[in-house]
């Protein structure tokens, strides 16, 4: 009774490939949304009015400067309801930060695992775990801070297994000429994510109380648990619900067409790839675009709120409608770069470096722009769109780049890099927040966003000089008597 199934109609309209990168997609909002969520919630969770009287009883400026913005009309937005909590800025950087602890440590071991083992395991443990810990968060916060640590660092562990799953999914999964494409796809659900999560978490805090937040988007992610388990397996030659005429097609596209069988358990070239130029480029572009990414997606809600003097309405709009146009940006780019790739007119290693530049420049001049608007709100939010669109660009540029340099261990290169640009994620909440201690003023976020520029200038030449998008030999590994051989992946 398989054959009528794998050849039923719905399968035909809906093939295999993309439901794995939809469901692949959706998996990535969820793990994004229960990411960023804490970002807003934490607005509505905080009281504002007490933590000002501290700071004034420390001695700290209370009256606007002259490079600090007021509410519009000099209102200001007192009206909000306090939170019950009282972390100071540097309780605050310690709680958004500390996801990236778990993040950091998790990568190496579930990529391996996802390599050799199964990835599509991984991925569901991935959002399983946040789930739960997410769920836990409230009760967590009325017990002491330090719960909530615990639930981000687990949440953490999870977060940091999904890149590597993914890629290993997509090496095994993706014909070369749809690369670009299903990549953007899959990873471009963490803008989606972020845009559903940022709204929701504005709305249910204003209405429902910030405790809305955890269990109304923790509870919505079980569905996608069960559809990932039904409808997804680790490879062509395992899926059930499939098109034959797809399964060969991917196969020959991916040249093991005639590997049934299980795939050997390949050892890691370490030495080759920690000397290889192409990779070493993906580390430092993925690093230094991190910084950018993860200031942006963690602390932009907060400069809204203190600089810019945004209500929590204002302010969900304002941060999570860039990552919706980041998201149309991401598919329209991968979907012309693979055009132009299949047409012959560019290389892999051209398509790559487009789109990394795209990620890289434009967010640049945005925060420079920036840095010299003033209070100038209308401008700061068009400006800021402009750098949150144009990071799109890293889904089909860098972070895809694993796959192209080495298919086989595509799963731990991005481990790597994806381990080192970890780092970022815990400097930006803790360096955001020891700059801006008792001075929420242009000037001091104008330190954030110059040290942001820096980084994009570094990511930018080293990539465009080191990149490639050609296979690499040390990717060409002996298993026995026979070498394992990857068609070459450029178009």
């Amino acid at each position: 009774m398989e054959v009528p199934v794998r050849e039923s109609f719905l399968w035909r309209i809906l093939p295999a490939r993309y439901i794995l990168s939809v469901l692949g997609s959706i998996g990535f909002a969820i793990v994004y949304g229960l990411k960023v969520n804490l970002s807003v919630a934490m607005v509505g969770m905080l009281n504002h009015t007490a933590l000002k009287k501290a700071q004034a009883g420390a001695g700290t400026p209370g009256a606007a400067g002259p490079e600090e913005c007021t509410a519009p009309g000099g209102a200001s937005n007192a009206t909000e309801q306090d939170g019950p909590f009282t972390w100071s800025s540097e309780v605050q950087g310690i709680v958004l930060s500390c996801y990236f602890w778990g993040y950091l440590v998790s990568q190496l071991p579930a990529a391996r695992i996802a390599e050799l083992y199964s990835a599509k395991w991984v991925m569901f443990f991935s959002v399983f775990i946040n789930v739960v810990c997410t769920l836990l968060t409230p009760v967590m916060c009325n017990l002491h801070y330090i719960g909530v640590v615990l639930m981000r660092i687990g949440e953490g562990i999870g977060g940091g297994v999904t890149f590597p799953a993914m890629h290993t999914m997509l090496s095994k999964w993706a014909p070369p000429s749809e690369r670009s494409f299903m990549a953007a796809l899959t990873y471009a659900g963490t803008s989606l994510g972020t845009v559903i999560s940022m709204l929701m978490a504005g709305v249910l805090t204003v209405h429902f109380g910030w405790e809305s937040v955890f269990y109304v988007m923790g509870g919505l992610s079980l569905i996608w648990c069960v559809l990932w388990v039904v409808m997804v397996q680790d490879t062509p030659q395992q899926q059930r619900f499939m098109n034959n005429a797809e399964r060969t097609m991917i196969l020959q596209a991916l040249g093991n067409q005639e590997n049934q069988g299980p795939k050997p358990k390949i050892p890691m070239p370490w030495g080759k790839v920690f000397k290889s130029p192409p990779f070493l480029s993906i580390l430092v572009a993925h690093t230094c675009s991190n910084f950018g990414w993860y200031m942006v997606l963690i602390e932009l809600p907060f400069y809204m709120k203190q600089v810019l003097k945004f209500n929590m309405t204002e302010n969900a709009l304002a941060v999570s409608m860039p990552f919706l146009s980041l998201w149309f940006f991401s598919m329209t780019l991968s979907r012309t770069l693979d055009w132009l790739r299949e047409k012959k007119y560019i290389t892999t290693s051209t398509a790559r470096k487009i789109a990394t530049g795209f990620a890289s420049l434009v967010p640049a001049i945005c925060l420079l722009a920036i840095c010299y608007i003033g209070c100038n709100r209308s401008a700061a939010v068009i400006i800021m769109a402009t750098a949150v669109t144009s990071i799109g660009g890293m889904f089909c540029g860098f972070l895809s780049n694993h796959i192209d340099i080495a298919p086989n261990f595509a799963g731990t290169l991005m481990a790597l890099t994806n381990t080192v640009a970890t780092i970022p994620g815990i400097v930006v909440p803790i360096f955001v927040g020891y700059v801006t201690h008792g001075d929420q003023t242009i000037t001091a976020w104008r330190k954030i966003f110059f040290t942001t520029i820096g980084l994009y200038a570094v990511e930018l030449v080293t990539y465009t000089v080191f990149g490639s998008g050609e296979e690499q030999p040390w990717n060409k590994v002996e298993t026995g008597a026979q070498e394992t051989e990857t068609k070459p992946l450029r178009k």
